[in-house]
């Protein structure tokens, strides 16, 4: 994500390693969120295990977005791990 100032150099609004866990961060919320539908759509037609697959998965990402914010922050501050 580089823009050009004008005058020959290049500005990052935003280092290609913070975009990177911006967007695996969104992704990740995005596919929590969806699990919450699954579960519903697996307890629709009773089947138990679907539903506990789909919590186990959605913890597991959940877990994910925990420690990616981590790192995020890490990032912002010091531009790197």
């Amino acid at each position: 994500m580089t823009t050009n100032t004008g005058n020959g150099q290049s500005q990052q609004p935003i280092s290609n390693l913070e975009y990177d866990f911006v967007t695996v961060l969104h992704n990740k919320a995005e596919a929590v969120k969806a699990y919450d539908t699954y579960i519903k759509d697996a307890e629709q037609v009773g089947s138990q295990p679907c539903v506990e697959l789909f919590q186990k998965l959605r913890q597991s990402d959940i877990e994910h977005v925990q420690e990616i914010r981590q790192h995020l922050q890490q990032v912002l501050q010091h531009g790197k791990m």
